[in-house]
């Protein structure tokens, strides 16, 4: 039965990563929280899988920050935006169906707010994750 949830888990894990990766590149598709998802599936199925995904230097460094500093430096922020809105306007202008762009606008709007919402990191506090996450990669995350 272990050995179920295991597989079941490490499946899982890797669904969400997969959903997460696609998230980078596609701005209105969530990619945090199936980072964490992806994660937490690890953590509980295996460790090396667990230490992969936090010690990548583009999804590990994600995951902490979000976990940890629940905070975004103010570049990240811009960029999850200009992306945002870019495709957003692009998908708007392309799509012919009127309640469809109605749906991505409001789509937009709400992961704009959400985004809004989010601490912005101070150069201190950007500092002292730098080092405290370099601390965290020498000791391998676990």
């Amino acid at each position: 039965m272990k050995q179920i949830k295991k597989i079941i888990l490490m499946t899982l894990g890797g669904l969400f990563l997969v959903l997460a990766i696609i998230g980078l590149f596609l701005p209105i598709f969530p990619t945090t929280p199936f980072l964490l998802l992806s994660a937490s599936c690890f953590l509980r199925s295996s460790k090396t899988a667990y230490r992969w995904i936090m010690t990548n230097k583009i999804l590990g460094k994600y995951i902490y920050q979000y976990r940890i500093v629940k905070a975004l430096p103010l570049k990240t922020k811009i960029a999850a935006l200009v992306g945002l809105w870019f495709t957003m306007l692009v998908s708007i202008i392309i799509v012919p169906i009127l309640w469809v762009k109605f749906i991505m606008f409001i789509v937009a709007l709400g992961v704009t707010l959400h985004i809004a919402l989010i601490k912005t990191m101070s150069a201190e506090e950007k500092q002292s994750f730098e080092t405290n996450y370099q601390h965290y990669l020498e000791n391998n995350c676990l």
